[in-house]
């Protein structure tokens, strides 16, 4: 899983930033199948990927206004 100083930190590219949402949104799915198969999973995981994706996501968009209104 990745750590909240991985997501804080402001040196990531636009690539490394999409990679990040694709992988946490994997591990959200398959969070989301072992619910419903009736799997043993940790709820509070559910709420912490949701949460790491959000914030990766005001991350690119940060990223992305930065560079259209520097260049």
């Amino acid at each position: 899983m990745t750590s909240n100083k991985e997501i804080n930190s402001s040196n990531l590219t636009i690539e490394e930033i999409n990679n990040k949402i694709i992988t946490l949104k994997k591990e959200l799915i398959l969070l989301k199948i072992q619910k419903t198969t009736k799997q043993t999973i940790k709820p509070h995981l559910l709420k912490k990927i949701k949460n790491q994706v959000a914030k990766i996501m005001t991350l690119k968009t940060r990223y992305i206004n930065q560079n259209t209104t520097n260049g």
